[in-house]
Formats: structure tokens, C-alpha cells, sequence
């Protein structure tokens, strides 16, 4: 299954042209790295798939329900608590992040894992490649794994904290 999901999600990103945004190369290089961080910290096959598929409903034309049809309930489950649900006319970015840090908080533990994952690569990004934007993201992050209480005794959960300090 994570094989079809990395082939899934690479389709998905190109087919939007999507980049990396600080080194623009193709976007697919951060859910290969997310899968590989939750690999190495031994989530299951589900997830390590959601990892790969993480970002495909809020960054590209793929639907949950595509997500469904393809990868079967328990991996759409996955990728509906990573998936974030708010939207512009909701407001300014902060409440928007609220919005989105409840979701985060009512997610499945396989879905809080996966994101734990997410913020360890992105806070090496973000962190060497916008000093700026950093203090923010580092806020909001702190903000999100305070609420994530069905991963805080996991060494990924551990290890996302220190990314984020």
C-alpha cells in the first residue's frame, strides 16, 4: 500500500506543478521524508501511506474521497485528521491555526504520529530557511503539540518537541 501511495501522491503533486517552497524542488521530497520519519519511528504501514498522501487533499485536486475509493477507510481516516479544515473566510491566520490545532486534537493517534513527523521535517526547513517566518511557525507548532495529548508519551512526540525549540 505505501508504494501505491507514494506513486498516488507524486502524480497528485506534479499534476499541480507543486514545489518546494525555500529550495523548489519537487514538493513529493517532503512527504518521502515525512514517511521516512515515521518509519523510523516505527508507525505501521498505514501510516507511513498517510505520510506519503499527507498533504494531497489540502495541496492538490485529490478529494477524501479519492483518498477513499484508493486507500481503503482506515488510511483516509489518516489523512482526514492530518488535513486541515479551515478556510480564508474563517478569519485571520491565528484563527484559523485554532481551527485547524482542534482538529489536530480530535485526530486519531495515527494521525497526531504522522504529524508529529510533519513538523520534525518541516521545523529543519523552516528553521534554516526563514529565520523570520521560524518564530511563527515554531509558535503555532508549540501551540499544536500542547493539544496533541494521544501521542505525548511517544519518542516521536518527544522528538517533534525538540525540533520545535
Amino acid at each position: 500500500m505505501s508504494n501505491q501511495a507514494l506513486h498516488f501522491a507524486v502524480i497528485a503533486h506534479d499534476a499541480v506543478g507543486q514545489r518546494r517552497k525555500y529550495t523548489d524542488v519537487p514538493y513529493i521530497v517532503h512527504p518521502i521524508r515525512v514517511a521516512n520519519i515515521v518509519h523510523e519511528f516505527r508507525g505501521t504501514k498505514d501510516m507511513i501511506a498517510a505520510a506519503y498522501l499527507h498533504d494531497t487533499v489540502e495541496d492538490t485536486n485529490v478529494t477524501m474521497e479519492d483518498i477513499q475509493s484508493n486507500f481503503g477507510p482506515d488510511i483516509a481516516v489518516i489523512v482526514e485528521g492530518l488535513t486541515d479544515v479551515s478556510i480564508p473566510s474563517d478569519g485571520n491566520r491565528e484563527l484559523r491555526k485554532a481551527i485547524d490545532r482542534q482538529h489536530s486534537a480530535d485526530a486519531s493517534y495515527e494521525a497526531q504520529f504522522v504529524k508529529c513527523a510533519d513538523i520534525i521535517d518541516n521545523s529543519s526547513d523552516i528553521s534554516n530557511m526563514d529565520p523570520s517566518f521560524w518564530k511563527v511557525y515554531q509558535r503555532e507548532m508549540k501551540l499544536l503539540l500542547d493539544v496533541m495529548d494521544k501521542v505525548k508519551t511517544t519518542p516521536i512526540y518527544t522528538a517533534a518537541t525538540k525540533a520545535v525549540k
